[in-house]
């Protein structure tokens, strides 16, 4: 292997299966902590045309916003705090800021404010925080973590206008934000609205896409191998084969292909046709779960297909993966899971992040 190589870090990638109807199942619970998402990919082997149960679904996604020059302070606001950010299912995170190299912030639908900080702005601020795990000799960055939930921070305490004053008075930093909200009510609307209507922004639907694929390898997955000692492939080589699909690339090793030499783990079969849908935005983990419960569904009639797969990309740059979870591009960014759901409702979950995040949950 060559020295470059082997200077790559290694990805972590969590395995873990269970059934949809054990009451220990925690798919729910993995779903609601990764916040932020922006691509969804959902795979169908041997299905043409996307079935209008899942399309009804998939075109029910929450609409978001991107708010540019949004002060930070802002999201600290009475109003806002009381009627949106308290209540949950709101989630708000800065735009084209590099975690490795810029500020970076997410709110999060726990109340959770999270400011990834270089040590100047850190330092500025005046605020507590602790420094990064991913600094080295010397603590160059550092993470504030504000529970807006918490009493102590309640507006008119003394820690909420210290808190206030740093945002707004001491150094007032503004940066494009992502918004969005699921199943709000009239008031939580109406507060967002006037907070919109002071700034500029573009309000966007997901963009979805569909693309059908003819006569493709596929691996063959049974749900009690999900290690793929004996039936089945092993999660990696499944999951290379899935990125592999996504970017369309050719699977069949061809005598005359110079492009690509990769080939299908075995072992596989061959499908006549399968269903790629891909979904792009700031995708809330209440819209993702409600995919992935019509997912479930899709085996309630008789399926050629013993298996679909769904997976979730969270963004490279957040300064979270799952939770409050610190997360570092480095080299890749990785932050994503997958499902694979079976016709017995069996499913394997695959969660895969950065060598040197925490652990996902």
């Amino acid at each position: 292997m060559s020295p470059e190589l082997e200077k790559c870090p290694r990805s972590l990638l969590v395995c873990e299966k269970s059934n949809f109807l054990n009451e220990k199942s925690r798919h729910d619970f993995h779903v609601s902590k990764h916040n932020f998402n922006y691509k969804i990919s959902v795979l169908m082997p041997e299905c043409g045309m996307l079935p209008a149960n899942i399309s009804t679904v998939i075109n029910s996604f929450s609409h978001y916003y991107l708010v540019r020059a949004l002060p930070v302070h802002e999201l600290l606001e009475e109003t806002f705090l009381e009627s949106l950010v308290k209540k949950g299912h709101f989630y708000a995170l800065s735009y084209n800021t590099k975690i490795d190299e810029d500020n970076s912030i997410a709110l999060l639908s726990s109340g959770q404010l999270i400011l990834s900080l270089d040590k100047d702005t850190y330092e500025q601020l005046g605020l507590e925080g602790r420094p990064s795990l991913y600094n080295h000799r010397k603590a160059m960055r550092f993470v504030v973590t504000l529970d807006l939930t918490d009493k102590s921070l309640s507006p008119g305490t003394k820690r909420y206008q210290r808190v206030l004053s740093s945002l707004k008075d001491r150094l007032p930093l503004r940066y494009d934000f992502f918004f969005t909200k699921y199943n709000t009510g009239a008031d939580e609307d109406k507060t967002l609205n006037k907070l919109l209507s002071q700034y500029a922004y573009e309000e966007h639907k997901p963009a979805v896409s569909h693309q059908t694929l003819k006569e493709i390898p596929c691996p063959t997955l049974y749900p009690s191998d999900i290690q793929g000692k004996t039936l089945s492939c092993d999660p990696h080589h499944f999951l290379e084969w899935l990125g592999a699909v996504n970017l369309d690339i050719n699977c069949e090793n061809a005598a005359d292909s110079f492009l690509s030499t990769y080939v299908c783990p075995e072992p596989q079969s061959s499908v006549s046709q399968a269903l790629l849908c891909t979904v792009t935005g700031f995708i809330s983990p209440e819209n993702v779960f409600a995919l992935l419960k019509e997912l479930r569904q899709y085996f309630d009639e008789p399926r050629f297909t013993p298996w679909v797969s769904l997976t979730v990309h969270g963004f490279m740059d957040s300064p979270v993966s799952w939770g409050a979870t610190e997360h570092r591009f480095l080299k890749g960014g990785e932050n994503f899971y997958n499902f694979v759901c079976f016709k017995n409702q069996d499913y394997w979950l695959h969660m895969a992040t950065g060598a040197q995040d925490g652990c996902p949950p």
